[in-house]
């Protein structure tokens, strides 16, 4: 064999073996957000809650602009793969995104979304979305038993760095609890109403948990464009939230009703800048709750009602909506905005507040981003410089809150007991441990 021949098999061994060292690659020239593209492999796969939780669940997801048609298929999960032999595939309704913001590329992307009826209580079904060659895995999810008990999530603000801060919060949350029925979030998920990679992001973070437990989420001022506020067009198209509210407000004020728990969410941005749209949600809030024949109200919003913030006083929320938490005896509202924690009650009586009934209010943030608390009368627990996740559980006569850090410590507890005639008392079960305040 020629030198050349040694010489020529040499180098065919080297690159196969260490393939770098047969082609040049400028590793400084790659997006390090590359991988948040979108490409024929379905991703950001995620439940949301219908208006009827205990019979129907929507899904979305995205592909890149060659996927033109896109399918779910679901079965009822079984113990062992022959769910497989009895799946129905369902066509996803199809939008497309043209997304750009600030240095980020002009993105295409389809968005798939199918809605899931005609389920049965207490049941576990399987599903999976794509087509072709390129399918997600299968994933499960159960929905609720019709007992009147409902246990979910509650985050404030995850907003900045949230692959990198927020997914420590989401994921001890899953592990150290019991399983939930669905999560809230209270608005500001990104902090660049439009950007991709941030989206990109805040589904990382999420991953599978997204697309196994139902979420819903409330917009804050920063899923918004500005003058006039506009609501991002990723909201619509990557949510399949309910539609079940004001003309306009599609997917951002609307209802879910379990059994014994309404849940509302309010979009604070347009009732703080849209005087035709606050009075839209205040109208139909009234609505709402004047027809309400559910044990417990939970209502969430972004802006909140008392601001945590030294100086920060939310005069559209005291003055409008307030009013229609005191009068139909809302039980709990959970907010964000703040970028804090504070839990407490503030009843206004003709210009005095009084801190021992009404609506509990509770601000949390669950991302890196922190505000200076202040010290406030309504106030019965607070922390600075601190995430936390939310334990809400809702059984017969009592509501159950219990408050996390991010190291799964127990920070706040308390009870709401409902009487016979729909009265409440507070029993405070607050832990020992100091409180988290900013050094001075």
């Amino acid at each position: 064999m020629s030198k050349l021949s040694v010489l020529k098999r040499l180098f065919l061994v080297t690159a196969l073996v260490c393939p770098t060292l047969s082609y040049s690659q400028n590793t400084s020239s790659l997006n390090p957000n590359s991988y948040l593209l979108p490409s024929p492999r379905p991703d950001r796969i995620i439940l949301n809650l219908s208006e009827n939780p205990l019979k129907a669940i929507h899904v979305n997801w995205r592909t890149d602009t060659t996927r033109v048609i896109s399918h779910l298929e679901v079965a009822q999960a079984t113990a062992g793969p022959e769910f497989r032999d009895k799946t129905t595939q369902l066509k996803a309704v199809t939008e497309t995104l043209v997304s750009q913001q600030d240095e980020e590329p002009t993105i295409h992307a389809n968005y798939h979304q199918v809605k899931l009826t005609g389920l049965k209580a207490g049941t576990s079904y399987v599903y999976r979305v794509g087509g072709g060659e390129f399918w997600s895995e299968w994933f499960q999810f159960t929905i609720p038993e019709d007992d009147k008990e409902v246990n979910f999530l509650y985050f404030g603000d995850v907003q900045n760095e949230v692959v990198a801060m927020f997914s420590r919060v989401f994921r001890e949350a899953v592990i150290n609890l019991p399983k939930m029925d669905f999560t809230v979030y209270a608005g500001d998920l990104v902090n660049h109403e439009s950007a991709d990679f941030e989206w990109g992001g805040w589904f990382g973070a999420g991953q599978w948990i997204h697309a196994s437990i139902p979420s819903m989420m409330t917009p804050g001022n920063h899923e918004f464009s500005k003058n006039p506020a506009t609501l991002t067009p990723h909201w619509n198209a990557q949510f399949n939230l309910p539609t079940n509210g004001p003309k306009g407000l599609e997917e951002t004020t609307y209802e879910v009703n379990f059994p014994e728990l309404k849940i509302i969410s309010l979009d604070g941005e347009q009732i703080d800048e849209s005087p035709e749209y606050r009075k839209a949600q205040m109208d139909w809030l009234r609505a709402v709750l004047t027809d309400n024949p559910r044990k417990w109200t939970v209502i969430t919003f972004h802006y909140p009602v008392y601001a945590t913030h030294p100086n920060r006083y939310h005069d559209k929320m005291i003055d409008y909506i307030r009013p229609i938490l005191q009068e139909f005896k809302v039980d709990l509202a959970i907010q964000g905005h703040d970028h804090a924690y504070a839990r407490g009650r503030a009843f206004d009586e003709k210009g005095k507040l009084d801190y021992g009934k009404g609506t509990v209010y509770v601000v949390s943030v669950g991302g890196p981003k922190m505000y200076e608390v202040k010290t406030d009368e309504w106030m019965e627990r607070k922390a600075y410089g601190t995430q936390t996740y939310q334990w809400i559980k809702v059984k017969d006569n009592i509501l159950s809150f219990k408050t996390y850090t991010a190291l799964g410590e127990l920070y706040d507890s308390f009870e709401i007991h409902k009487n016979p005639q729909g009265e409440n008392t507070l029993v405070n079960n607050i832990p020992s441990s100091p409180e988290r305040l900013q050094k001075k």
